[in-house]
């Protein structure tokens, strides 16, 4: 456990927006904002899961903070017994505690386990790579696309280290075509001191068929990573979101602008009802990122190809609940070669924003 010593580095004020908050989240390295009102009282706190709740309900990123923060946060004052307070906020699923005086205005905050020890997780994480990356040709006639390097290194070794970063150790890789470049290269993982070990298709299983060739021994909620998608989301924020809204399976999900380049034209038979020139709209799509529960295994069938959004369905059908949890990190979609090009040129750059 551990004191903030700079509180002005967590708290800010109720009018700020969800962007200045990301920015305080990023800098503080807390986990947490404290927000006040005019006289100093804390009245909200926010997380980053707060916020993905919040950008799910349609709230932006230039929403006021007070619109969004979470009231029934968990705080003590100093006279309280903090020991108790630590049993609170562990109830709750946290992990910082403000302690404030009796009017309510914040003396510290207390961080119950160290942001900057990284802890093995004992979630595994499965990464598809078995795709033949058929709209990247001719980069792919004769490499697998996660061995197809951006910057100095492959990208399937990006997201690994991003991974490995963000404390998973246990490592599944999905493969089919071109698989032996992949499995030389990364071997059984000893080179990064974690495991690796090979869901090997001998015919394409689609995006979730193959995980039945995961052991049955798996009694965690794991992760799957689709193996073209370079993003700073961390994967372990979305094991604690999962965990937190109790589902089979959590899929992450992004906003995506699209402009149609006519007017488009409503109508009530033949009468017209409106006229849109040139209408942008927003829609959630799919990221390529899930958390999912073993339980969720036992809708797939042995050697039989089916995609994640089927099994997905598939569940939902059966009247489980499946969680979209949104993402605002950098992402991209390397499945094209402009998109190739692109993660080339911003990468590097991505670490910065």
């Amino acid at each position: 456990m551990r004191s903030v010593n700079n509180l002005s580095q967590v708290i800010i004020r109720e009018d700020f927006t969800v962007r200045d908050i990301l920015v305080t989240l990023n800098n503080s390295l807390t986990g947490i904002v404290l927000i006040v009102d005019q006289n100093e009282v804390l009245i909200g706190t926010l997380t980053d899961g707060d916020i993905r709740r919040g950008l799910l309900k349609g709230f932006t990123l230039d929403s006021l903070a007070s619109s969004i923060m979470n009231k029934n946060f968990v705080s003590i004052t100093s006279e309280e017994n903090i020991f108790k307070g630590i049993e609170k906020i562990q109830r709750s699923g946290g992990r910082q505690l403000p302690i404030v005086d009796k009017q309510g205005k914040i003396l510290e905050l207390k961080i119950i386990d160290s942001e900057y020890i990284r802890q093995s997780l004992p979630n595994p994480l499965v990464i598809m790579a078995g795709g033949k990356g058929k709209r990247l040709r001719p980069f792919t006639e004769t490499c697998p696309k996660p061995m197809l390097r951006v910057g100095d290194k492959y990208m399937l070794e990006i997201i690994l280290e991003q991974c490995i970063k963000n404390g998973f150790r246990e490592f599944f890789f999905s493969v089919n075509y071109l698989k032996e470049k992949i499995i030389d290269y990364f071997q059984d993982g000893s080179k990064w001191n974690i495991s690796i070990k090979y869901l090997i298709e001998n015919n394409p299983l689609g995006t979730a068929g193959s995980l039945t060739l995961l052991p049955n021994t798996i009694n965690e909620t794991f992760v799957v990573l689709n193996c073209d998608v370079l993003t700073r989301f961390n994967p372990s924020k979305l094991l604690n979101f999962h965990r937190i809204n109790e589902g089979m399976a959590t899929i992450c999900v992004r906003k995506h602008d699209f402009s149609v380049p006519f007017g488009v034209v409503e109508n009530d038979g033949v009468k017209l009802k409106s006229f849109l020139e040139k209408p942008t709209y927003t829609k959630l799509v799919n990221a390529g990122i899930y958390a999912l529960n073993p339980s969720i295994l036992s809708y797939l069938e042995k050697n039989t190809k089916i995609d994640m959004p089927d099994l997905l369905m598939l569940a939902l059908n059966h009247n489980q609940k499946i969680i979209t949890c949104p993402i605002h990190e950098y992402w991209i979609d390397v499945g094209r070669p402009e998109s190739l090009q692109e993660a080339i040129n911003s990468w590097s750059k991505s670490s910065n924003d």
